[in-house]
């Protein structure tokens, strides 16, 4: 079996420690073969929440991780850096790669890069970029489990988030499937979801799915949405592959992430738990 720990827009700068514990808690707990950061992890791409970020990323349990960069990453204020070297302070905490690929027994994950220095929020796919991850999905050959990784979102829950929907996101789905994806992680805009992608674009989303993380430790909640992030695990059952995400919830009463809600990848809720 492989347990995967998706970690979004935590927001170093606006960070809540005791949420921050409680995470690390969590991750030491489920002890995963993969973490992967799905972008947003500073609130203004200054170095100091850069360097908070890389201390959380330290403390973290050892083993290969994941990071897309968010538009939060890259400076707002400081022009001159967006415009020459907007990853900088990127790169030298959380590493060079924007794009970067791993692979598990039964899993092969990999990342693209959706911010634009010259957007303020929104996120976009070239076609190159959107061919390229095909490609790449293409060449993991069979395996039981094919994920994209990109911080802003395919598909969103809330009607006021469409504009937060990435430019190129038609096409993205519609090469991604074609090539074998089973699941696209995201985050941006807090409010977690977890549906196939058919929802929203029809037969071509074939049978993927897309899973939208909520803030894993900012105050910068919406909604009424706690602080959240998703547990994926890959097993056999039965001589079948049986691929399940859980949302975990922050409880602040517990100061403890908890199951909230528990889905199988195959169009079918198993457990969901109202507080």
């Amino acid at each position: 079996m492989s347990v995967i720990l998706q970690i979004s827009d935590t927001h170093f700068g606006t960070e809540q420690p005791p949420v921050v514990e409680a995470l690390l808690a969590l991750a030491w707990q489920l002890q995963p073969d993969l973490i992967v950061l799905s972008g947003d992890v500073t609130q203004r791409a200054r170095p100091a929440e850069f360097a908070a970020a890389a201390a959380f990323v330290a403390r973290l349990p050892p083993g290969p991780r994941l990071v897309v960069p968010g538009n939060h990453d890259i400076p707002l204020f400081n022009v001159l850096q967006r415009v020459v070297d907007p990853f900088q302070g990127y790169r030298q905490c959380l590493g060079s790669a924007l794009e970067d690929s791993r692979r598990l027994p039964d899993v092969f994950m990999t990342g693209v890069n959706s911010v634009r220095a010259w957007r303020h929020k929104h996120g976009s796919l070239s076609p190159e970029q959107i061919e390229a991850v095909a490609e790449r999905l293409r060449r993991a050959g069979p395996t039981p489990m094919r994920i994209v990784v990109v911080h802003h979102p395919l598909d969103v829950h809330d009607a006021g988030d469409l504009g937060d929907i990435v430019h190129g996101a038609s096409e993205a789905v519609r090469a991604w499937a074609r090539a074998g994806a089973d699941l696209v992680l995201s985050g941006h805009v807090h409010v977690p979801l977890c549906r196939p992608l058919a929802v929203r674009y029809g037969p071509e989303a074939g049978a993927c799915w897309t899973a939208v993380a909520g803030t894993a430790t900012s105050h910068r909640i919406r909604g009424g949405h706690p602080n959240s992030v998703n547990v994926i695990r890959v097993d056999h059952f039965a001589g079948e592959v049986r691929r399940v995400l859980e949302q975990r919830d922050y409880d602040s009463e517990r100061q403890a992430f908890r199951v909230a809600a528990t889905r199988d990848l195959s169009d079918r809720v198993l457990t969901v738990i109202t507080r």
